[in-house]
C-alpha cells in the first residue's frame, strides 16, 4: 500500500511538474485562432514548433493581413516559438540548443527568418532586435491553399504553410 501511494504521489507530482507544451501558449478555447504544435526529428535533434493557428477566411493575407517589410510574430497571439535539442545549423548558419521564439519579415521575393533569444513574448509587441540569434534570408514558394497555418517538416526542410505561401528552411545537424 506505501508502494503504490509513493508511486500515485510521484506521478501526480510528476505530472504537475511538466505541464504540456500546448498549455504554455494559454488556453485557446476563446480563441479564432487555436495552438498548433509541429514535432519531428531532424539527423539526432528533436524539433518543437509552438504557434497560433490563424485562418485565412477569405482574406488576402501577404501584403495585407500581414504586410510586407514588417516584423511579425509568425502566427496568431503568442510569438510562435522553436526548440531545438541540439545544436543545429538554419541555412547553413549555426543556432545553439535551446528555445527560441521565431519572427519573420514578409517580402514579395524573400523573407527575413529570425531567431529571436526571447522565447516568451506576445505578439512582436515587445520584440528586440539585440535579442536576435540568427537572422537568414530565405524565398516564399507557390503552395496548395492551406486555411489553418501550419508548419510542415520534410527531412531537413521545416515549411511555414498558410494561404497559398510556403516559406521553406533548412535545418542541418552536421
Amino acid at each position: 500500500m506505501r508502494i503504490l501511494r509513493l508511486s500515485t504521489l510521484t506521478l501526480v507530482a510528476g505530472l504537475l511538474a511538466v505541464p504540456t507544451a500546448l498549455a504554455q501558449r494559454g488556453d485557446d478555447t476563446d480563441r479564432a485562432s487555436k495552438n498548433g504544435e509541429t514535432v519531428a526529428t531532424i539527423g539526432d535533434v528533436e524539433v518543437t514548433l509552438l504557434y497560433g493557428r490563424p485562418n485565412v477566411k477569405g482574406r488576402e493575407i501577404w501584403g495585407k493581413l500581414v504586410p510586407y517589410g514588417e516584423i511579425w510574430r509568425t502566427g496568431a497571439n503568442e510569438a510562435t516559438t522553436i526548440t531545438f535539442s541540439g545544436d543545429v545549423s538554419v541555412e547553413g548558419e549555426p543556432v545553439a540548443a535551446g528555445t527560441y521564439s521565431l519572427f519573420t519579415i514578409p517580402g514579395e521575393e524573400e523573407w527575413t527568418l529570425i531567431f529571436n533569444k526571447e522565447a516568451e513574448q506576445w505578439g512582436a509587441f515587445n520584440y528586440d532586435s539585440d535579442q536576435d540569434a540568427l537572422r537568414v534570408a530565405v524565398t516564399p514558394v507557390e503552395i496548395e491553399h492551406v486555411e489553418s497555418m501550419d508548419f510542415g517538416v520534410d527531412e531537413s526542410t521545416i515549411t511555414l504553410r498558410w494561404a497559398e505561401l510556403g516559406v521553406p528552411f533548412s535545418v542541418s545537424t552536421e
